[in-house]
């Protein structure tokens, strides 16, 4: 299992995401451009200490990104508040990349097309979404638990 962020704009919440990768021991790709230098202070300090221990592949476009993961045959999970289905009726496979978008404008229709899934977490209706850290931990621990992977 895999994290990917596209274009990540809040740097507090991509280091907790990367501090979430490294306690679950899972690869976490940041492709690029982020919204913020990899020195910015509340991006080092929501990761903490962290950081030194999680796997962290960044990818300067989309379009590497998209050769990496074809090169190597992994499915695309996009979370997204457009999901056509529920992410926790989705079946996962150990070597799924879990996609989440930028905390300002999700991700271009370009990447969204592109996905094998498209998936939604459900929250009450007239809000308008959650977190992308919360999201982002939510889906991950579901898709671990389905596939038994452990740390």
């Amino acid at each position: 299992m895999q994290i990917a962020l596209f274009q990540p704009d809040i740097p507090q919440n991509t280091g907790t995401i990367l501090r979430l990768c490294a306690c679950l021991d899972v690869a976490a790709h940041i492709i690029e451009p982020a919204g913020f230098p990899v020195s910015d202070r509340h991006f080092r300090r929501s990761g903490m200490d962290y950081l030194d221990h999680v796997a962290i592949t960044r990818h300067d476009s989309w379009s590497k990104f998209e050769q990496w993961r074809n090169d190597g045959g992994f499915r695309l999970v996009l979370f997204t508040t457009k999901g056509a289905g529920s992410y926790l009726d989705y079946r996962y496979q150990r070597d799924d990349v879990l996609l989440f978008g930028r905390e300002s404008a999700g991700v271009p229709d370009e990447v969204a097309g592109v996905a094998d899934a498209r998936l939604v977490i459900p929250i009450k209706p007239g809000l308008r979404s959650l977190n992308v850290a919360m999201a982002a931990a939510m889906a991950l621990g579901e898709a671990l638990r389905q596939t038994g992977s452990k740390t």
